[in-house]
């Protein structure tokens, strides 16, 4: 390796984008040039994967280079399997350390651009102790949530969806017992005294204040842009923030350019409700999410320009990739308004079906890394970690388990096989599925212990509910379902005794592998109780005076960016 000194370092991550859904992962219905030139200029990785197919867990696990369920960001209900409210009191807790706080130690200037969505207070309002500039950031800007289709006014609410399809009937059920008890009232058929009406109407009031304070209230409470601890719109302008944000990732470069920086813009795309400036509208032959698609490509693209122009190219480690696999279920008007998986099954939320957890996973560093090259080894989101920390000089924690592993290795070519023996697969804090990489040879094992169930019966997700679920309403196996991964991609042949030979000794290599690693988790307070994920009124960002939350602080004059 000839590196004489700490590279630049810029992580690009995408929301909810499908493997499917670049040119230079198959996908032909969509244009992504510059996407498709860090993959040309550096290393492809095939098998490249997240350690949870939401958000929220996925991030923890590449912020940590840990399981998200040793830092207890990891979900045991359905409801909430992502952090759902900025008034909520679950993030990332403060004894983690992230590598943007590894490399912050080592002389980086440290940025995050975009999307958070790990939590912001703890006990008041303005602690923020989950904020990104307590977790290692010297700068933030961007969305400490991150993107909703509440956050779109015009559009049908995305949080809790047919949760508050429920609270609207039993709110006007509730209003209609005193109504319908003046009959008898008014009839003489028995007395019914007015303090009962007065009283039940009373309750049917407050139960409906009590919840539509924080749902009837969505985009103002969760869609806001931050400059460091300070909200500058609240509620978000959604049409300019693509625009804003594409502004602050080219200041940073310029502003830190003699370096060393990690520069992490987190898009906003390609997250419902696809937010797509008019010049990308129609762009592609994929409709509305490949417009948006796309225009994240451009914003990529104009990235590698500042790089290139301030002749960072060469001294700086470039990365893209998802934080998940594309949602299936979101759907309007009978359009699709998700990603594609390519051939994998199943897609976000979707426990261990591999659409759901394999990402794009692309690394250029000119005249270190080969130009082209394709590495089909198994290998993390959580690998990220302990790759930055090799490549910045840091020093990884001793007192933890760190489940990531240095990529540098196997991407420089010193190495052909992945450190990766074993990866297990969770759905919240359940255990759906676990891959075993076998040393000896290329073959890859995967097991299913738990899958979800698909509704309607035979389609490909979860469409009934909105969001597969991690347990009750899952299929569980017993013996568990087996796939040879290597030469099985789609998962669309399971094995079984009768056709397999190896199958009970790799089930049982496997099921030890569990035993292992569960011997390594311990106990840790659960960021995702029910107390920690309701909304709290005083742990509600505000700008202004609380209720009455709104401002916008930006100028009025667009950014010359576009």
């Amino acid at each position: 390796m000839t590196r004489n000194s700490r590279p630049n370092i810029v992580l690009l991550m995408a929301d909810d984008l499908g493997v499917g859904d670049v040119c230079c992962y198959g996908n032909n219905t969509v244009s992504t040039p510059n996407i498709d030139r860090l993959a040309s200029e550096g290393v492809r990785l095939t098998q490249h994967l997240a350690a949870a197919s939401v958000c929220t867990p996925s991030r923890t696990a590449f912020l940590t280079g840990r399981y998200p369920v040793r830092s207890g960001m990891a979900s045991p209900f359905n409801l909430n399997r992502v952090l759902t409210w900025l008034g909520g009191s679950g993030g990332l807790p403060t004894n983690e350390t992230t590598f943007a706080k590894l490399l912050q130690h080592r002389g980086y200037r440290t940025g995050l651009i975009g999307k958070w969505h790990q939590g912001l207070s703890c006990a008041s309002r303005n602690d923020h102790c989950y904020h990104p500039l307590n977790h290692g950031f010297d700068y933030f800007y961007g969305l400490p949530f991150g993107l909703l289709s509440d956050c779109q006014a015009s559009r049908t609410p995305e949080l809790h969806r047919w949760l508050r399809i429920k609270l609207w009937m039993s709110t006007a059920v509730l209003g209609l017992v005193p109504v319908l008890l003046l009959v008898p009232k008014y009839a003489r058929w028995f007395p019914v005294p007015w303090k009962v009406l007065l009283a039940l109407g009373l309750l049917a009031f407050l139960f409906f204040l009590a919840w539509y304070s924080s749902y009837g209230f969505t985009r103002r409470w969760n869609c806001i842009l931050m400059r460091n601890h300070d909200i500058v719109q609240q509620p978000l302008r959604e049409e300019r923030v693509t625009s804003l944000l594409l502004k602050e990732a080219l200041a940073f470069i310029d502003r830190y350019k003699r370096g060393p920086f990690l520069l992490f813009v987190s898009f906003l795309h390609v997250h419902t409700p696809l937010i797509t400036k008019e010049k990308f509208v129609g762009h592609s032959k994929y409709g509305l999410y490949g417009d948006n698609v796309e225009e994240m490509d451009w914003m990529v693209g104009r990235i590698l320009e500042a790089l290139d122009r301030e002749r960072l190219s060469n001294h700086t480690l470039v990365y893209f990739t998802s934080d998940n696999g594309g949602r299936l279920e979101v759907q309007e008007g009978g359009a699709q308004l998700g990603g594609s998986n390519g051939v994998y099954k199943g897609g976000k939320g979707m426990g261990g079906w591999e659409g759901g957890i394999r990402v794009p996973g692309i690394f250029r560093w000119p005249t270190v890394l080969e130009a082209g090259k394709v590495i089909d080894e198994p290998t993390s989101l959580m690998d990220i970690y302990p790759t930055l920390s090799y490549v910045g000089g840091g020093i990884l924690p001793q007192d933890r388990v760190i489940d990531g592993r240095n990529l540098m290795p196997l991407l420089e070519g010193r190495v052909s096989h992945s450190d990766h023996e074993f990866l297990f697969h969770y759905c919240g804090v359940y255990l759906h599925t676990a891959r075993w990489h076998q040393k000896d040879c290329a073959t890859v094992w995967k097991v299913h212990y738990v899958t979800p169930k698909f509704s309607p019966d035979g389609a490909d997700a979860c469409y009934g509910s909105g969001i597969c679920s991690c347990s009750g309403d899952v299929t569980y196996h017993d013996p568990p379902l087996l796939f040879d991964i290597s030469r099985d991609p789609s998962e669309a042949r399971p094995l079984s005794p009768d056709n397999e030979a190896l199958f009970g000794s790799v089930v049982k290599k496997i099921e030890a592998a569990i035993k292992e690693h569960r011997r390594t988790l311990t106990p840790v307070p659960q960021q995702f109780s029910v107390f920690n994920t309701i909304w709290k009124p005083w742990l509600q960002p505000c700008c202004g005076t609380f209720p009455f939350c709104g401002c916008d602080k930006e100028d009025d004059i667009l950014s010359t960016a576009w």
